[in-house]
């Protein structure tokens, strides 16, 4: 199936948000392959902070937050330059992510130095079509987290899942900048299952003002 290449797709740019584990990039992955769009992906593993920061995250967050910002600073540059082609894209993280992670992982005064290095970035991401907002909570995120099996987030501690998570919905709460579909990834397998995938790509492809949730009934 290509909805691109039927006419049936109606987004430019869909961003998958969500917290860790919470199955954002593997949904984006497949939504990209199923319409035929570039896949705009956070780069996690190219971060050589990372697991210094679930170790001991008050020793590392800092820099683990700036290799994060300057790296979604050169993937918008690089789509920027992109644009003349007016490629469809789908993407795993909004650019209001690394503020969100920033305000919850750092200290003040390392905030307020954050936003200085942010605000001289010139950032100017583009506006997506269309959000896709993942909810899961801290046990089923855990239990996701401990399946895929990535050596550096077996550090990753459940009060940190918490934080992540009471941030995200506080953000989305009040979310307004585009189209948003909040979903409730706890009920559903759209990776594994495909009527699960069917029916939440349908959703995507209908969703194009307001907010709605995506809460099948499974039977």
């Amino acid at each position: 199936m290509n909805d691109k290449s039927s006419g049936e797709w109606p987004h430019r740019l869909v961003v998958v948000e969500g917290p860790i584990g919470v199955g954002k990039t593997t949904l984006a992955r497949k939504l990209a392959a199923s319409v035929g769009a570039e896949s705009v992906l956070e780069q996690a593993d190219e971060n050589p902070f990372l697991e210094r920061f679930y170790k001991n995250p008050r020793a590392a967050a800092f820099p683990t937050q700036l290799f994060f910002l300057f790296q979604r600073a050169r993937q918008l540059q690089e789509l920027r330059q992109q644009d003349m082609f007016a490629p469809v894209r789908v993407a795993d993280y909004l650019l209001d992510k690394d503020r969100l992670f920033a305000r919850i992982t750092l200290d003040d005064e390392e905030y307020a130095l954050y936003e200085q290095v942010y605000g001289r970035l010139s950032l100017d991401a583009p506006r997506p079509d269309l959000v896709v907002f993942l909810q899961a909570p801290v046990d089923v995120l855990m239990e996701r987290i401990a399946r895929r099996g990535i050596r550096y987030e077996k550090y990753i501690e459940a009060a940190y899942l918490e934080k992540l998570i009471d941030a995200y919905t506080r953000y989305f709460h009040q979310y307004t900048a585009s189209p948003l579909l909040i979903v409730n990834a706890a009920a559903i397998d759209p990776v594994s299952d495909s009527r699960d995938y069917e029916e939440l790509l349908d959703a995507i492809r209908r969703t194009r003002m307001g907010r709605h949730y995506f809460n099948p009934l499974k039977t």
